[in-house]
């Protein structure tokens, strides 16, 4: 079965419309581990980006990569996304653009995935556990380990869309770095956290970068932030210590290379 995403379209290209925003002069790929804020930095980018730039396919992901180069042109850049894995094409593919890759905490990152698996706005391979089938430590577990047949494990997940990505070219953003900055705007290391982000990309910071953060970084226009999901399972605020051990037992040293100890 086919997982079918659903939720409230967003009305961030409208709201864009008052910021005057420059071409890119070369492609960038906002890369990311599934639920580790793809919306968040792709919604505040959106926000620095002329529009008529902006991917308007699917996210890229291995199994269309060959139906997405177009996202990767040098005569025609875009800002694009996805959860593109490790691989020999994809290696191939990115060589020459600006690659950002989004990583999150492994521990919030488990809850996330629960959230999202049994919201009623995810529709796939699990849904015969929605609304109390199993008890959220079960559910929380599969997030970890994976289901045979159904889902990977997360230490699959982060691996190939994380993990091999590091020490080559590609620029390494932590999820909580942004929320933090996002939360902190006028602080000075608000400003040196998006100018850097923004030069990544190959971007200036423009005076107004602030109200641009503030409109792209707005939860109400994410149709997977948490509190726009539709919860059919009731899950805790940071994950069980029993939890976190059996992570540290699937993935040992994971959280470590990825700075999150």
């Amino acid at each position: 079965m086919n997982a079918i995403i659903r939720g409230k379209p967003d009305n961030l290209d409208e709201i864009g419309l008052r910021f005057d925003r420059p071409r890119l002069s070369g492609p960038v790929l906002l890369n990311s581990v599934p639920k580790a804020g793809t919306h968040l930095i792709r919604n505040i980018l959106r926000m620095f980006v002329a529009p008529e730039q902006h991917w308007p396919r699917e996210y890229i992901q291995h199994a269309i990569l060959r139906q997405s180069l177009d996202a990767f042109s040098q005569t025609q850049p875009f800002l694009s996304w996805g959860h593109l894995l490790h691989s020999d094409e994809a290696c191939v593919a990115v060589r020459d653009i600006r690659h950002i890759v989004l990583v999150r905490d492994p521990h919030d990152w488990v809850l996330a995935r629960a959230r999202f698996y049994m919201s009623d706005e995810f529709q796939g391979s699990l849904n015969h556990i929605k609304g109390g089938a199993v008890h959220p430590e079960d559910v929380m577990n599969m997030m970890i380990l994976g289901v045979h047949g159904r889902i990977p494990a997360l230490l699959d997940v982060f691996t190939f869309n994380a993990v091999a990505w590091m020490g080559g070219p590609a620029t390494v953003v932590r999820y909580e770095d942004i929320v933090a900055a996002v939360n902190d705007l006028a602080s000075n290391r608000a400003e040196a956290f998006f100018r850097q982000l923004l030069a990544d990309c190959g971007l200036d910071l423009p005076d107004d970068w602030r109200a641009r953060v503030e409109a792209g970084a707005d939860r109400r226009e994410s149709r997977t932030a948490s509190e726009n999901l539709s919860q059919t399972v009731a899950f805790p605020k940071t994950l069980p210590e029993v939890q976190k051990r059996i992570l540290d037992f699937h993935a040992p040293g994971l959280r470590s290379l990825l700075g999150y100890v």
